[in-house]
């Protein structure tokens, strides 16, 4: 069975900075890229951020491009958002979830619906 559990959350000031982490159980987890995405309130899920099985090549949204970074550690098996200069339009449930497969262009992987599994979300709320 397949769990992503996000931690990290929290209320921050407009400027701060936030580590979002993602763990993920019962796959192997190098084999398969990962994304993060927001659901801010009354909005549709956006994506954020992507990263392939290798790491060696991830994707940003252009809202977030410059002030997030997204990394992982397969041995660990956790992906990780790092958030800097968070505004308060940044403001939602921010969500991890596994790719159906180890690498995808840009389009699949800002692509929510080639996403096979996904967490519950960590709640990120950023005051002005």
């Amino acid at each position: 069975q397949v769990q992503l559990v996000e931690s990290g959350g929290g209320l921050v000031q407009a400027g701060g900075s936030l580590r979002l982490s993602c763990a993920a159980s019962g796959r192997t987890f190098g084999n398969y890229a990962m994304g993060w995405f927001r659901q801010r309130s009354g909005k549709a899920r956006e994506f954020v951020a992507a990263i392939v099985g290798s790491a060696v090549i991830s994707f940003y949204a252009d809202s977030v491009k410059g002030r997030f970074t997204i990394s992982r550690d397969n041995a660990k098996n956790t992906v990780y958002l790092l958030m800097n200069s968070l505004k308060p339009e940044d403001t939602a449930s921010y969500a991890c979830a596994i790719h159906r497969s180890g690498g995808c262009s840009e389009y699949g992987c800002s692509n929510a619906s080639y996403y096979a599994y996904w967490g519950q979300g960590t709640q990120v709320t950023v005051s002005s």
